[in-house]
């Protein structure tokens, strides 16, 4: 099989470009300026694509290859991919379910306890010393809106409980300017004020300010499929009610249904997305969405960036809409927009749901092994077309 071609259209693992190196005429994509040099030059010797989670195989890619005979995708999700392009075309396509689904679900109910938990923060507050000045409180920054009769702006510190325990404010200070929205809140810092949701006589804050309890928490998860059962399951151990949205209802589930993702996030807490991006799903989390879900919930993001209107999202946490985001997908990857940066309500990752030595190494595996068996004529492993 040494010389057939294989072109590799994005960086992996190196486990898996070294034996894709070994086994096949190996063409690196990132090693020519542009794609026009790289087709000139093998488009003709290349039979099989190797795509990713970053960079795939267009119509317009497909197209230019006379001899593609296979697409192989080093991920489950195959939306850098046109699909339609390859049915048209006879060309089959895989992909590396399952061996990643125990991962992805792991690392969604470690967002969520990051993110309801403030453990990314508690981090933080132990690493810069603070522990020593005192106990961990609301004395750390934390994302707090302060209301005037026209405006609002996120407070980034507050005082001590104990102006809340008598009016159910707390004097803060660190404004971010930048959100200020009219001058009628500019009235000095040392009179400005934060309402934290006080409950008089218990000190009891906002879960936003210090923390909220996962078990027990009601859970919607978006896409019923490996990934969102795999969540359910882990969920289910922590006490929370599971309910779903998908397109159509799963006879076989006793989880509770709902038919339109805004009644999902109505009735739940937390809200995950779970499912493929299609035409379908892109923006799936819109304005309406997050307004239902308000700012009490909580959003996780492992499916892909597309998912979520990231204008509408991050409108949503800056002007305290939402109750927070666990994110490990991004609209524009790999940039990330800078405004949740200054943000604690929020816990972001590099899209490393299934960024686990074991789980990458089977998943080149599972791409290794589909190549070599379309090119031997046996049954593809994985085949999603």
């Amino acid at each position: 099989m040494e010389s057939i071609g294989v072109l590799l259209v994005a960086r992996v693992m190196p486990y898996l470009e070294q034996e894709l190196d070994k086994r096949f005429k190996l063409f690196r994509a990132w090693e020519y300026p542009n794609r026009a040099q790289l087709l000139s030059q093998h488009a003709a010797a290349i039979r099989a694509v190797v795509a990713s989670s970053s960079a795939g195989a267009d119509a317009a890619l497909i197209e230019a290859l006379p001899k593609l005979e296979i697409v192989s995708s080093f991920s489950v999700g195959v939306d850098k991919i046109d699909k339609e392009k390859c049915r048209e075309k006879g060309i089959p396509v895989t992909y590396t379910p399952d061996v990643l689904t125990d991962e992805v679900a792991d690392l969604t109910i470690g967002l969520i306890l990051a993110l309801l938990r403030r453990i990314c923060e508690c981090d933080r507050f132990v690493r810069s010393g603070q522990w020593k000045r005192g106990n961990y409180k609301l004395t750390t920054k934390v994302c707090l809106f302060l209301h005037s009769r026209h405006s609002s702006s996120l407070a980034m510190e507050v005082d001590d409980l104990r102006h809340g325990m008598e009016d159910g404010s707390a004097r803060a200070r660190k404004f971010e300017e930048k959100y200020m929205e009219s001058g009628d809140a500019r009235i000095g810092a040392g009179n400005r004020f934060c309402n934290l949701g006080i409950d008089s006589g218990t000190g009891e804050t906002d879960s936003r300010a210090v923390g909220s309890v996962f078990s027990g928490k009601t859970v919607g998860i978006i896409g019923l499929g490996r990934i969102g059962e795999a969540i359910a399951k882990r969920a289910e151990g922590f006490k929370c009610p599971i309910s779903y949205y998908s397109r159509t209802e799963k006879r076989e589930s006793n989880y509770k249904y709902y038919p339109s993702v805004v009644e999902l996030a109505s009735n739940c807490d937390i809200l995950v997305v779970a499912c493929a991006l299609t035409e379908e799903t892109h923006h799936i989390i819109n304005r309406e969405v997050i307004n239902a879900l308000g700012p009490k919930g909580y959003l996780i993001n492992i499916g892909r960036g597309k998912h979520v209107d990231e204008t509408e999202l991050v409108s949503a946490l800056v002007e305290g809409r939402l109750g927070g985001a666990g994110l490990d997908v991004f609209e524009n990857e790999p940039s990330v927009p800078e405004e949740l940066f200054g943000l604690e309500n929020v816990v972001l990752l590099p899209h490393v749901g299934s960024a686990t030595v074991e789980t990458r190494t089977a998943m080149a595996d599972l791409v290794l092994g589909n190549l070599e068996a379309h090119f031997l004529g046996k049954p593809l492993l994985t085949p999603l077309i």
